[in-house]
This record gives structure tokens, sequence and C-alpha cells, in this order.
């Protein structure tokens, strides 16, 4: 079982809420990394990805992350390649994703009061998938994902298409992030960051 921190939310100041997804929205960052760790071990290479490396990378699109590996470790990995198997190793563990209470709860307080959106890294069907899994896909106004934007996190752009679908100042949103990459896109964009911290996982 997970136990989160209580979030400082502020009372006003913004227009429009924008959420990351995986480890802000959901707690599916365990899912995410046993989906690296079996695609890349169809690569021989799964030593180059260790836990705490993972989680430092939390939040940027895998093609990315795959070319960051290549140049680090001097590999050849084909990044469409891992990103296929990753995504299909992922969608096989949708079963152990599960709400983060403190985060979703509060979106669904915002509902029909404000614009919302989600700006994710993920890839847009394992984000539909995710979001049907646990229940919330029809509460957001827009879902931007990385399919929608050239630079991934930690560039602004996907929180600054976020905002502009929703019809908001990026200085008007709010946004939730997990992860440092995705806490650096909102600033850049602007906007105010709430930021959620990692779960403690209680055995």
């Amino acid at each position: 079982m997970t136990d989160f921190a209580k979030l400082e939310i502020p009372e006003d100041g913004y227009d429009a809420v924008i959420f990351d997804l995986d480890g802000t929205l959901v707690d599916s960052m365990p899912a995410h990394f046993a989906a690296w760790c079996e695609a890349l071990a169809k690569q021989d290479v799964d030593y180059v990805f260790p836990e705490d490396v993972f989680y430092a990378m939390g939040g940027r699109p895998t093609h990315d992350i795959v070319a960051e590996l290549n140049g680090e470790f001097g590999l050849h990995m084909d990044a469409e390649e891992v990103a296929v198997d990753k995504r299909n190793a992922f969608l096989r563990h949708l079963d152990d994703i599960v709400r983060i209470d403190e985060v979703t709860d509060f979106a669904l307080s915002l509902r029909g009061k404000f614009p919302l959106a989600i700006a994710t890294g993920g890839s847009r069907l394992v984000s539909e998938k995710v979001l049907q899994q646990v229940g919330i896909s029809d509460l957001f106004d827009e879902v931007v994902t990385a399919n929608d934007i050239v630079c991934g996190k930690p560039a602004p752009d996907i929180y600054i298409e976020a905002a502009s679908r929703l019809g908001v100042d990026p200085l008007r949103c709010l946004a939730f992030e997990d992860a440092a990459a995705g806490m650096m896109a909102a600033q850049s964009a602007g906007m105010r960051v709430v930021c959620v911290p990692a779960p403690v996982r209680v055995k």
C-alpha cells in the first residue's frame, strides 16, 4: 500500500488546472519501471537503467530516454522498438495502477468549475488506457500527450500547448507534477506548481 503526504494547494490565483498523469494522478511508476525492465531485457541491456535513475528521469518521453541511454552507454537501441516493447509491457501491468486519491479527489472537486487538462509525457494510447483504468477519462477537457508536441519535458511545450487548448494564459494555470522534469516544464511555462511527493510505500 502507499501513503501520500498532504498537498499544499493554493486557494486562488488561477483560472485552469493542468495535471501530469503518471505519479501525479495515478500511482503507476512501479508499473512503468517494470515495463522498462522488460523492454530493456529484450535488448540485453537491462543493467543500464537502475530504479533510482528511472525515477530521476520521470516524466520524460520514452524516445528521449532511449537517446540518452544510447549516448551514455554507447548503445544503438532503436528508440521506436524499445518504445513499442515498453508500451506493450506497460499495458500488461494496467491492473497494478491505482488513483492517487488526494490529487484525483481535488480534480473531481473542480469538475464544471475550472477548465482541466492533462499534460503527460506518455503516448496518447497509453494515457487513454490509464485514464479508463482508473475511471476518470471523462473528467478532462483536454489531454495533451507526447504525440502532440515536438520537445518533451523539461521543455515547457506541453504545458503551453495544454493552456492554449484550454484558452487560458499559462500564467493563470496551476500545474500538478511529481517529477523534476515536469516541474521545470510547468515553471518554464510560467505556471504555479503543486509538487506531488513520491509515495511512501508501506509493505
